[in-house]
């Protein structure tokens, strides 16, 4: 095992919580993830490496990704099958707020670990559990993955240019979604505990979060009875809003209202367009958006999208620059929002990860450690708990931990 990681002093906000993550590749570390940045004391768990048993993670444990899903955490491993096993763990539920999981739906039952079990043990503690689809149903079994449930939930049929069939996003919207999603669950149960004095079920499902973020989308049909089409860059309802191809490279404008519409054509030169008939509202400016496009297209590929930005700043026009990854990170407002936060990692050297996007003025976040190794902290966690390094050696010989 490598030497322990350094770890700062933890705390923050959430500092007097402490989470069980029994979570796996992305929606329940993402949820865990938000806990863990604002200081909640999280106890990762993992099967003993003895037991030869696949872990679904998700990819390799010094990969980018893997990195920044599990940081902040302690590392500590346990054999839930075995009985002594069991023991430990409830004796963990019993001085903790929270058990966070994404198992298919029955695993929790059979392992013994559903809501209803870990009550009895401390009538206090929140359970969070994400799903595929919903802890019951007639999909309750299925196996949920992220591009799944963009499909079913209507993202891919909005996604994309006209004609060209469905397109997925770019990154795993229905995983981080549900992640986000079950820790404002988890924070609002645990808010609603102050009240009551007892914990409750949280349950999210990657589904229930796909339909939840396509917020407006989903309202027009849900209130107007209307199918949302692929629009491809163009805003579905906002028109101009969309990409447009400058000297050198591409840029977004949205100027969807009179007022931003009237200074985008002042910002490119093109005051004629602004009382032309058929561009002269909303509604005219969607029934003839092609032409309009297309008007908008022939004056921004003749400068660049550092001219263009400038005149549109200058000019009050919302719009801005199509970058890859590394520009993102280049710029100087990311830069001074400080979102790749700096930490060293014993095998890979000084890296960046992924920042908390909100902040708070007197209890910031904090990116305290890196990923822990596969146990790192399982003889610390059992002291904690009571036990000695006698009987600490038996259960590692006896592969409980």
């Amino acid at each position: 095992m490598n030497a322990k990681h350094a770890t700062a002093p933890r705390r923050g906000p959430l500092a007097r919580f402490r989470v069980i993550d029994m979570t796996r590749v992305r929606s329940g570390p993402t949820c865990v993830r938000q806990l863990a940045d604002w200081g909640a004391d999280v106890i990762k768990i993992e099967s003993p490496p003895g037991l030869g048993l696949p872990e679904a993670w998700g990819g390799s444990r010094n990969g980018a990704d893997f990195q920044n899903l599990h940081r902040n955490k302690r590392g500590f491993t346990l054999n839930m099958k075995d009985p002594d096993g069991l023991k430990i763990f409830n004796q963990l539920v019993e001085r903790s707020d929270v058990v966070a999981e994404n198992f298919r739906p029955d695993v929790k039952f059979r392992l013994g670990i559903d809501y209803e079990s870990l009550k009895k043990i401390n009538k206090k503690i929140v359970l969070a559990s994400i799903s595929g689809f919903g802890q019951d149903g007639p999909y309750a079994k299925r196996p949920g993955f992220d591009q799944v449930t963009q499909g079913m939930g209507g993202l891919m049929a909005i996604t994309g240019e006209p004609g060209r069939g469905p397109m997925r996003a770019g990154c795993a919207v229905s995983d981080s979604a549900a992640g986000l999603y079950c820790a404002l669950g988890v924070l609002t149960a645990l808010l609603e505990r102050e009240v009551s004095g007892e914990g409750q079920w949280v349950e999210v499902s990657l589904l229930n979060a796909m339909i939840g973020l396509l917020d407006f989308q989903a309202a027009r049909w849900t209130i107007d009875h209307e199918v949302p089409e692929q629009a491809g860059n163009d805003h579905p309802t906002s028109i101009p809003t969309g990409v447009f191809q400058t000297a050198d490279g591409y840029m977004n404008i949205a100027a969807g209202g009179n007022e931003m519409y009237g200074r985008l054509c002042k910002a490119l030169g093109l005051e004629h367009l602004i009382d032309k008939p058929e561009y002269k509202d909303s509604k005219a400016r969607s029934a003839n958006r092609a032409a309009l496009n297309k008007d908008l297209q022939e004056a921004m590929v003749k400068q660049t999208s550092a001219y263009w930005s400038a005149r549109f700043e200058a000019g009050g026009v919302a719009g801005g620059p199509i970058y890859k990854m590394n520009e993102v990170f280049a710029d100087p407002q990311v830069q001074h929002n400080k979102m790749s936060a700096p930490i060293h990692h014993p095998q890979l050297g000084d890296i960046g990860l992924i920042n908390q996007p909100v902040r708070l003025s007197r209890t910031p976040n904090e990116i305290r450690s890196v990923t822990p190794d596969c146990g790192e902290h399982t003889d610390e966690i059992l002291r904690e708990l009571g036990y000695q390094d006698g009987q600490i050696a038996d259960l590692k010989k006896r592969l409980v931990v």
